[in-house]
């Protein structure tokens, strides 16, 4: 197992130093947030490739299943679903030298792994874009907010490594799926130059870029546009005073849909399409919890809202949350809290 150095075991040490390890063979584990989207299964995906091409020992263990959207992605049916394997997955984590930790900024966003995360002893390694970072649960890592995605930094990582020469089409593939997804198919504003140029240099290595969108916006089965069409229709209310929409979906949606992993993703960007509307919100009834997705424009910052109110956080315009509380009781939350937020969302 791959020695901590004395100078980085109690604090998070720029990804550049950890460079030279990349030298030697490895036995690496990556791992992504629960319920992974496009970014977190690409940017693991990508970096999954490249590992193995420098002749590491590589797995990726997902803390869930996933959207089945992303089935078609190269090799994605080789990732280890934590739920369904945990005894599996803690050997695997246990006798790993690296941990690469991807689209997450603190452990408790990989749900019921996050104590096997905690008390592994190999070198943690974190590359993520959300805000405030839990530094020191990571020997090494990169976080940068700036960055449209986890798979535009794992881009960066490895030309970065010197090691660009291993950059494919099977890598591209992973990578640009993230960047497409978590730029909104390049129209936010984290879709820089820097970004167009990293497409620019897939399409030179042969990426076909067609076919990824369609694998992931064009699969829907017929059960997923009627609760779409439902939520637009039956679960949507305008708060025009405070320039907010938002979407309430109860388990009974879920169940009369028969809604899959993934079937909601993206509802909550239908809100912001509204003239006028500022702020979007959506909060999905479930088993265990009531999940919050917020979306802003015109500068109301979804982070600092989701971490005061919501046990969430994220981007300054997209963010989550959640809340043990019933769906009433927190949909009537906020509604309360929103009016704080009245001469912001004007």
């Amino acid at each position: 197992m791959t020695r901590i150095p004395e100078f980085c075991r109690h604090c998070m040490q720029s990804i550049e130093y950890f460079f030279p390890l990349l030298a030697k063979p490895h036995k690496a584990v990556i791992t992504m947030h629960q319920k992974p989207d496009g970014d977190a299964m690409g940017s693991t995906l990508g970096l999954y490739h490249f590992l193995k091409a420098l002749g590491h020992e590589v797995v990726i263990i997902s803390p869930t299943n996933w959207a089945s959207f992303l089935n078609w992605m190269p090799d994605c049916n080789k990732v280890i679903d934590y739920e369904a394997n945990k005894e599996k997955s803690a050997t695997i984590v246990n006798n790993a030298d690296w941990l690469f930790c991807l689209d997450f900024n603190v452990l408790h966003r990989t749900k019921n792994m996050e104590q096997l995360l905690t008390q592994a002893k190999c070198v943690k390694i974190l590359i993520d874009h959300h805000q405030q970072p839990q530094e020191e649960a990571f020997n090494y890592g990169v976080s940068d907010t700036a960055k449209s995605s986890t798979c535009e930094m794992v881009y960066d990582f490895i030309a970065a490594s010197g090691y660009a020469d291993k950059l494919d089409v099977t890598i591209a593939t992973c990578l640009y799926t993230g960047i497409m997804t978590d730029t909104g198919s390049f129209r936010f504003p984290g879709a820089s130059a820097h970004v167009h140029r990293i497409v620019a240099h897939f399409k030179d290595l042969g990426l076909q870029h067609s076919p990824i969108h369609q694998n992931i916006y064009d699969s829907s089965l017929e059960n997923r546009l009627r609760l779409l069409g439902n939520a637009l229709l039956n679960r949507m209310e305008i708060l025009y005073e405070y320039n907010t929409a938002i979407m309430v979906v109860p388990k009974s949606d879920l169940l009369k849909f028969d809604a899959k992993t993934g079937d909601t993703e993206g509802l909550v960007n239908y809100l912001l399409s509204i003239q006028g509307i500022k702020m979007g919100a959506l909060v999905i009834d479930r088993d265990e919890e009531r999940k919050w997705s917020f979306r802003s424009k015109d500068g109301f910052d979804v982070n600092a809202f989701a971490r005061e109110h919501f046990e969430g956080g994220g981007h300054k315009n997209a963010a989550g949350g959640r809340s043990s509380d019933s769906l009433d009781v927190t949909v009537r939350k906020f509604k309360q809290v929103i009016q704080q937020y009245e001469a912001q969302l004007q």
